[in-house]
């Protein structure tokens, strides 16, 4: 009987060892998206797994180096590479290759030698786990273009408007995986973190070289007031969210991001028909900026006003009606408006910001708290915008309401938060994707901002 018991022991420890040992499963890239303009590009993988890397720059060529770990080579990970347009400011190409077992590599080629950043986010909104790499130049554009307004105006040059780059498709892939060199498997390192700088956009001049001669006394007109008054009426207007932050959707399908960035170019292109202003936009391409590089850029650009353009959404889609938002240093007015600042103030979580990230001139304007007196002016831009609006479509109330919005958090400029409409109500989504109603929407938003200066003549002239 024992010697039974042990030739069963002998049998059952020969299976054991003879068992082939299963591996851990690789981590699978479920999404890969590509995100290209003039502040940066951000290229985005996602997986349901946290992913780890390295990361190796290397130069002559300028290039950055990812090696993935423990991530299977697929289709979606080797589409990145089909996602690059020939127009990107700074990547040349990808090039995607298994390097060893169970390591990815993408090789991105630059068009010159760039700042990095690259971080893993936690899962957030409808996104799981992302690895995102943003490439930025070594200058930022905005300051770029500022010191050379500042030189050319002082030596009384003209400043000629800088062309947009056509943004085209590249030819589709021919499928081949691309190698990989010595060099850049030399060695692997973390990446250190560099700062990063505050998101930009050049700001056109006010008169193009493609436009008809018709816009010279335009110009003419523009000049005379520049030179009496010392500058124009600086607007900032902010399309909210954009890029890897969609924002609110619709019942038929339509996204925040768009309505809102075809909004506020329909209010610049507004704006800028009128003799005495200027506008400016945060974003105007579909990318994502942090919250607090919006209120930095426009006080980087002095501007006089902050008009941020949303479209709410609510779980209830019979909720309807245009609303207007302001600061509160002291709480919110409401609990729709605590709950509206709570879902904005998550676009950094759901668009993805570094942690590591630091800006001392964040720092400076959000720990500012001497905002009083400049949000009892945005409440008065506030109530002037809001009583226009009520002209266009129904208020969802009837008057400004205030919250702890981050991006409102300019402690100079008086600022506003405007929701077009629900974009989760049917009737009020067809009308923010109506131009008709989008051009009635801007003119209100025009003519309270008019009205406001009428009311406020010592803002308007401050030098």
């Amino acid at each position: 009987m024992a010697g039974r018991d042990s030739l069963l022991k002998f049998f059952l420890i020969a299976t054991l060892v003879a068992a082939p040992i299963v591996s851990r499963a690789a981590n699978v890239i479920t999404a890969a998206r590509v995100w290209p303009a003039q502040d940066y590009t951000r290229l985005a993988v996602e997986a349901s797994d946290p992913i780890r890397y390295q990361m190796l720059v290397l130069k002559n060529p300028d290039r950055l180096v990812l090696d993935l770990e423990d991530i299977e080579l697929n289709p979606v990970l080797k589409s990145l590479s089909d996602k690059i347009l020939s127009s990107d400011p700074y990547i040349q190409q990808v090039r995607v290759a298994k390097n060893k077992t169970n390591v990815v590599r993408l090789v991105v080629d630059l068009k010159a030698e760039v700042k990095s950043n690259v971080f893993v986010l936690p899962p957030a909104g409808d996104y799981k786990y992302r690895l995102v790499l943003d490439i930025y130049p070594l200058q930022d554009p905005l300051m770029a273009m500022l010191d050379k307004r500042a030189e050319t105006q002082g030596k009384g040059i003209a400043v000629e408007p800088q062309p947009k780059p056509v943004i085209e498709p590249l030819p589709p892939s021919t499928g081949e995986q691309e190698t990989v060199s010595e060099q850049e498997d030399s060695r692997v390192q973390k990446p250190a973190v560099p700062e990063v700088p505050a998101d930009s956009k050049s700001i056109p001049n006010p008169v193009s070289e493609s436009k008809p001669a018709t816009a010279e006394p335009k110009q003419a007109a523009d000049e005379e007031i520049v030179n009496k008054e010392g500058r124009f009426i600086t607007i900032a207007v902010d399309a909210g969210h954009g890029g890897e932050d969609p924002g609110a959707k619709g019942a038929n399908g339509s996204h925040e991001k768009d309505i809102t960035l075809t909004v506020a170019k329909r209010l610049k292109k507004r704006l800028d028909a009128e003799t005495q202003y200027r506008a400016i936009l945060t974003r105007d391409g579909d990318y994502f900026i942090p919250l607090h590089g919006r209120v930095v850029k426009a006080r980087k650009l002095k501007a006089d006003l902050f008009v941020s353009i949303h479209a709410d959404a609510f779980t209830n889609s019979a909720a309807r009606g245009s609303s207007v938002f302001a600061l509160s240093e002291r709480g919110a007015t409401s609990a729709s408006a605590r709950y509206l600042a709570k879902k904005e103030n998550e676009s950094d979580l759901i668009g993805g910001v570094s942690l590591d990230d630091k800006d001392p001139v964040l720092a400076r304007t959000l720990l500012d708290l001497s905002q009083t007196a400049t949000i009892n002016d945005s409440l008065k831009l506030g109530k002037a915008v809001l009583t226009q609006i009520g002209e266009v479509n129904k208020l969802h109330k009837g008057r400004v309401e205030q919250a702890g919005f981050a991006v409102l958090k300019s402690p100079d400029i008086p600022s506003i938060l405007v929701e077009t409409a629900f974009i989760s109500n049917p009737e009020e989504e067809r009308n923010l994707n109506d131009e008709t109603y989008q051009e009635k929407l801007v003119d209100a938003i025009v003519a309270g901002i008019k009205k406001y200066f009428a009311g406020n003549p010592a803002v308007a002239a401050r030098p």
